[in-house]
């Protein structure tokens, strides 16, 4: 039977793939030093990029939905200040 693939995590990616991006060593380099095809090197830094997009996309996204979030705050409190004028007023009857 053949060789299994070697099955490698999430973290480790990450930290081989943070390496290539740092530039500190040449991609054969990493490769000697983890034991990986360079290729393998350049897959991980090319999905650890494509990944970080996202993830500032997402955090922009969430910093220009947070002023709907106030004014939705700010409905939310009027309404409370309305019911708790309805609330007195039924309370005095």
């Amino acid at each position: 039977m053949g060789q299994r693939r070697k099955v490698y995590t999430a973290e480790f990616k990450a930290r081989v793939a943070l390496a290539a991006i740092k530039g500190a060593q040449t991609v054969a380099q990493l490769a000697t030093q983890y034991q990986v095809h360079p290729t393998q090197i350049q897959r991980w830094k090319k999905q650890f990029l494509e990944g970080a997009e996202g993830v500032l996309a997402d955090v922009a996204s969430a910093h220009n939905n947070s002023p709907k979030k106030t004014e939705t705050a700010a409905d939310l409190m009027k309404q409370i200040a309305h019911l708790q004028r309805q609330v007195g007023f039924l309370k005095r009857r």
